[in-house]
């Protein structure tokens, strides 16, 4: 799952009944937020976004108002988030995003610290344009001229419960828009619809995750979830996701940059530009509810009558 920029605080003390492994985690990712940022690789992207276009084939993709995006310069793209680890809205966004600006353009995307830690995945991520959640190396990606995809909700939002799957929820986490604000660059929202469908989930698990000290990592939700083969399952059974048609809109693009860099450090004009793209994505989200209530059998009425959807595969 994909996060937003936070500062770099110092940890607490592990604990929990994890502490081991949490305390072993913890220092490898710092090691690794010490670590060269930039590692993108360009050839591999292009070996693996056909891989990409066929998993999100399965949820007969439908994406509008690529327009809005910049086809190049620095931006930060700022999107709702759902589906838990499966991330087919991001999977979708990131291919619609390279159709439009090219494989060779700078694209990061900001993650969790945690995926970072594990051994052989970080080379990975990095190689992909993965980079750890921080300011510091967003304000480096756009000062070069890249693309900075952030979902601020994180895991928070992506494992709401059902109850609340149709609602925007960034959790109150305003760093990317002090991101924005401090560097000047235009702000593209966009919203996907129907990923919060993929997986039922009862309860984000926020005491469990406590409980096994998984809060130290920056983790704040170990899901129980509904779902095959196993019908009660958690993180660590996760069941397989179903078959719901997500579409992904960009909305306008949002100019901060009158504000000024200096507005980063006033409390009033991020609260006023977070309600801003917050209701607006909002209202997009109620849009699209409104014209797709029922993403599963969208989905699934898609897949039998024309089989997986055909996913353009952007070129170099």
């Amino acid at each position: 799952m994909v996060s937003s920029p936070k500062g770099d605080e110092p940890k607490e003390e592990p604990g929990g009944i994890l502490r081991p492994l949490v305390s072993l985690l913890g220092h490898r990712i710092e090691r690794e937020r010490a670590a060269p940022v930039f590692r993108r690789d360009p050839e591999l992207i292009q070996r693996l976004v056909g891989l990409g276009a066929r998993y999100t084939s399965f949820f007969s993709p439908e994406v509008r108002g690529i327009e809005n995006l910049p086809r190049d310069g620095p931006v930060v793209v700022v999107g709702n988030h759902s589906g838990l680890f499966y991330m087919p809205d991001v999977w979708i966004t990131w291919l619609a995003m390279a159709g439009r600006r090219g494989i060779d353009q700078p694209v990061y995307g900001l993650a969790y610290d945690l995926l970072f830690a594990v051994p052989g995945v970080e080379a990975l991520l990095r190689r992909l344009g993965a980079i750890p959640a921080g300011n510091k190396q967003a304000e480096a990606a756009l000062a070069q001229g890249a693309l900075v995809m952030v979902y601020p909700g994180g895991d928070y939002e992506a494992c709401r419960p059902w109850s609340a799957r149709d609602r925007v929820d960034f959790a109150g986490r305003h760093g990317f828009v002090k991101l924005a604000l401090r560097t000047g660059v235009p702000v593209v929202p966009v919203v996907a619809h129907g990923a919060q469908h993929i997986v039922v989930v009862l309860s984000r698990g926020e005491r469990l995750a406590r409980a096994l000290g998984l809060n130290k990592l920056r983790i704040e939700v170990f899901p129980i979830l509904l779902g095959p083969p196993f019908g009660l399952n958690s993180a660590l059974t996760p069941p397989l996701p179903l078959p719901a048609a997500i579409t992904v809109e960009f909305l306008p693009p949002l100019d901060w940059a009158r504000f000024g860099p200096e507005a980063a450090e006033d409390e009033a004009v991020v609260d006023s530009c977070y309600c801003e793209i917050t209701s607006l994505m909002q209202l997009a989200l109620d849009r699209l509810r409104a014209e797709h209530p029922h993403p599963v059998f969208r989905g699934l009425s898609h897949l039998l009558r024309n089989g997986p959807a055909h996913v353009e595969v952007p070129a170099a």
